[in-house]
């Protein structure tokens, strides 16, 4: 898709994944890093894998000439620039110099406004976001997940805003300087929480393995699931994708011989999740409870998929490297790692007329 399109990469962590998703896609990322930098660490080696590794300082007389000639030749141009950069690394003044160019800028509050100089980590991005405030217990403290999200989303909108600017450039012949916030891509991951308050006049909290904003009467569903070897994801629905998936289980559980209890003389044509109070969900997701307890991670993808109900178990890294859906549609990919032995990663997330850029 974006072969022959030529891609420097200047980024640090904040947006490392921006120059990878547009590597998958076909580009040639040339990754630009300091003298000395450490490029062994597993997360910089997943996340640029790929990317043609050029050692410069651009401070320097013959690094800031070798990152002009970089600069001139490409299609975009990604950074994530620091107050205390060099001035001929702003982004500004790299759209200024190669007008044809596509610049990404990503920084944690953009390149305006009161906090455009503030530094910030995944932890302080995710609070500002917004979304630290929906996750966690109820009446517990604002929570994050393990791995930095932040700078997921942020390198993911980048190189979005990177591929709106080329289809741009390649119509008009003019490059676009593109700021992108890291704490504004958090956002969006929350995007559904203003429509409770429009709607409803209910701010939404954290409410832990249950979703709130089903019900007119603040009922809550049950999202994540103990079964017999982790989690599953899973929640009754309405509308026609839920009655089918509703009818589904209870079938399923009727086949086995499962306890239905109020689920055995539910019509979920008529059922209507908005309506529902908390004692009548506590009443149906009992059974369902019970059920998947005794249910297998793989038996109810297997079993999902067979009956077409919505729904996925809880996958560790352990999980996702054994999915034979991904061995089978050749996802993975052998590089020879730092210290000369081969390691797996991932490959491309697209693939482009049965072939899957970066591999034969």
């Amino acid at each position: 898709m974006l072969r022959g399109c030529a891609v420097v990469d200047a980024t640090d962590r904040l947006a490392w994944l921006a120059g990878r998703l547009l590597g998958d896609l076909g580009a040639e990322v040339v990754k630009v890093e300091a003298p000395g930098a450490d490029t062994h660490a597993a997360e910089w080696r997943a996340l640029n894998a790929g990317k043609r590794l050029v050692a410069l300082d651009p401070a320097s007389a013959a690094g800031g000439a070798q990152f002009e000639a970089l600069a001139a030749a490409a299609d975009i141009v990604l950074c994530t620039p620091r107050p205390d950069a060099p001035p001929d690394t702003d982004p500004r003044r790299i759209a200024g110099r190669h007008p044809r160019a596509v610049v990404v800028s990503v920084t944690p509050f953009g390149l305006t406004g009161p906090k455009s100089g503030w530094r910030a980590s995944d932890l302080e991005l995710m609070a500002a976001g917004g979304a630290m405030s929906l996750a966690g217990e109820p009446g517990g403290a604002p929570m994050r997940v393990s791995a930095p999200q932040a700078y997921a989303w942020a390198g993911a909108q980048a190189a979005v805003g990177a591929l709106v600017a080329l289809h741009h450039q390649r119509r008009s012949g003019r490059g676009q300087l593109v700021d992108v916030s890291a704490q504004s891509a958090v956002i969006t991951a929350l995007s559904h929480a203003p429509t409770f308050v429009d709607l409803l006049g209910v701010t939404p909290t954290r409410a832990g393995a249950f979703m709130t904003g089903r019900s007119v009467t603040g009922a809550q569903f049950r999202v994540f699931w103990p079964c017999r070897d982790g989690y599953l994801n899973f929640i009754l629905y309405g509308g026609a994708a839920g009655r089918r998936t509703n009818e589904q289980l209870v079938a399923w559980m009727r086949a086995r011989g499962a306890e239905l209890g109020p689920l055995a003389d539910i019509d979920w044509g008529r059922w209507d999740p908005t309506r529902a109070t908390q004692g009548e969900v506590d009443a149906i997701e009992a059974p369902v409870g019970r059920f998947f307890a005794a249910v297998a991670k793989r038996e109810f993808l297997e079993e999902a998929h067979r009956r077409e109900m919505l729904g996925y178990p809880v996958s560790t890294v352990a999980d996702i490297a054994a999915d034979p859906q991904l061995a089978a549609r050749g996802f993975w990919r052998e590089r020879r790692g730092p210290d000369g032995r081969t390691e797996r990663h991932c490959g491309a997330f697209v693939v482009v007329d049965g072939r899957r850029p970066g591999q034969s």
